[in-house]
């Protein structure tokens, strides 16, 4: 365990040193299992589609894995504390694993569908399980670096999996494709079996909030249905509806004896509540870039594919980069200042991009894309572990399993938030360049002004006296 602060230099070779490498290397795997999977799906299953039928479905493929990656997420923390860190991991993967095979093995859309939800849910509670362990496994002065890891491994599964996802396929089947996940998942459980310790306490029964998970599942599924409504006004409903129904689940969950969350979850007064309220707003703002930036990079500017794709990492790249380059900083002021950063510069990306498609100028874009990246980059970690490190006593397990939860979350609504947007300034029906590039413009904005409530939440994170607290540490060292 490494509940204590630790400080003072470090390098990255001490991720791989001997007693570092394997709890590096099973967490990354972790994270590599959600990254490259959901490359290889969306690459391949198309293709799937061609052969077994059921293109009406191919949506709910993508569905039905966030929604229930999402109630694995919020369980992963209970699951811990009730059966340890080493049986949920195990069993989640053996869940993500049998939806492997089956979606695998599929002769209809019906089975790929179940193959998903198994996938989703297994993933979900890995991914949690894996945040709630990071503070555990390494000291705190390292737990920047293992962000940074993670960080390499989202760019490699970006630029990796639909070039492994695509060979497969158009060599050998789709089906190859979905099996890549095998042994990914059977290394990952023998890494888990070596590297985390088994439970010491006494297994409790397990009284699992069936309601609450249920209600954050139709929460996400309305934010899901709402992104492919026809009428405006039935996608406003779904949304507030599921704002409604999620919120009554915070406060319920509050009250609760067995909570999914910390009890300051959403707090406006709290390093932990201000700080999830950046993690999920960040990828709301974030998510338009994701679902609309390709499409209009073909549509405006004639690109292909593959030129689009690549323009579109450099999110990636920016992120990537920049969460290895501040990943050295230990001075907690430094920290706190690139905490703030990271908001302000994805309002300024957002705004550049808006910008770069008012002057019709992709290199614009461009900057605004790596603008963005680099907000990600450089307060990512430093915000998860400031959320991890600032829990109650005896609520750090929740408040790090949300993060990744959280995460996923926004995306699902921004995603939403962004399809309402488009529908609503007449992006499908744009057939001008003109127009295209006006209803582009909207969507932006709006994700803008989303993203000035992250920023104005980073400058309320009350992190000074945090600070104040680990530079007398230092100085007492």
């Amino acid at each position: 365990m490494h509940d204590a602060p630790e400080t003072g230099s470090t390098s990255w070779s001490e991720l791989l040193s001997p007693r570092y490498s394997a709890a590096t290397m099973t967490l990354c795997l972790g994270v590599a299992l959600f990254a490259f999977n959901g490359f290889l799906v969306s690459t391949s299953l198309p293709t799937a589609v061609r052969e077994i039928g059921g293109l009406e479905l191919i949506s709910w493929a993508f569905t039905l894995y966030l929604v229930l990656s999402i109630v694995g997420g919020a369980s992963g923390a209970l699951l811990k504390a009730r059966l340890g860190a080493r049986t949920a991991l195990v069993g989640s993967a053996l869940v993500f694993l049998a939806g492997t095979l089956i979606a695998a093995f599929a002769s209809s859309m019906t089975e790929v569908l179940i193959g998903r939800a198994l996938q989703g849910l297994g993933e979900g509670i890995i991914a949690a399980t894996c945040y709630a362990l990071i503070p555990e496994l390494f000291p705190s002065r390292l737990v920047a670096k293992v962000f940074g890891a993670e960080a390499v491994v989202w760019a490699v599964a970006a630029f990796g999996g639909p070039l492994v996802s695509g060979l497969l396929t158009e060599h050998l089947s789709w089906r190859a494709a979905f099996l890549v996940n095998v042994p990914l998942a059977l290394i990952f459980i023998a890494l888990v079996f070596r590297i985390v310790p088994k439970f010491s306490g006494e297994v409790a029964r397990l009284s699992v909030p069936f309601l609450r998970l249920a209600a954050i599942g139709c929460g996400i599924m309305l934010v899901a249905l709402a992104s492919i409504m026809q009428a405006i006004m039935l996608e406003v409903l779904f949304v507030l509806g599921a704002a409604a129904m999620l919120a009554a689940v915070i406060a319920v969950d509050r009250r609760s004896r067995t909570p999914l969350f910390p009890s300051d979850a959403f707090a406006l007064n709290s390093t932990v509540g201000i700080g999830l309220w950046i993690v999920l707003l960040m990828p709301v703002a974030q998510a338009s870039t994701s679902v609309y930036l390709v499409m209009t990079l073909q549509d405006l500017w004639g690109y292909g594919p593959t030129k689009a794709g690549a323009f579109n990492a450099t999110f990636a790249i920016a992120w990537s980069t920049c969460a290895i380059f501040v990943a050295n900083i230990q001075d907690p002021r430094y920290r706190a200042w690139l905490i703030r950063l990271g908001p302000t510069l994805l309002v300024t990306g957002l705004a550049v991009i808006v910008f770069g498609f008012s002057l019709d100028m992709p290199l614009v874009v461009m900057l605004g894309q790596i603008f963005i990246g680099t907000g990600f980059g450089v307060s990512w970690g430093f915000l998860s572990q400031a959320v991890m490190e600032s829990a109650r006593s005896g609520e750090r397990d929740r408040a790090s399993a949300l993060l990744p939860t959280l995460q996923s979350a926004g995306y699902a609504i921004g995603a939403a938030v962004a399809g309402l947007t488009a529908n609503a300034v007449g992006y499908p029906e744009a057939t001008t360049p003109d127009a295209l590039r006006g209803a582009t413009i909207a969507i932006f904005i709006v994700s803008t002004v989303i993203g000035i409530g992250a920023l104005i939440a980073g400058y309320a994170l009350p992190l000074r006296k945090q600070n104040l607290l680990a530079i007398e540490m230092q100085k007492q060292l």
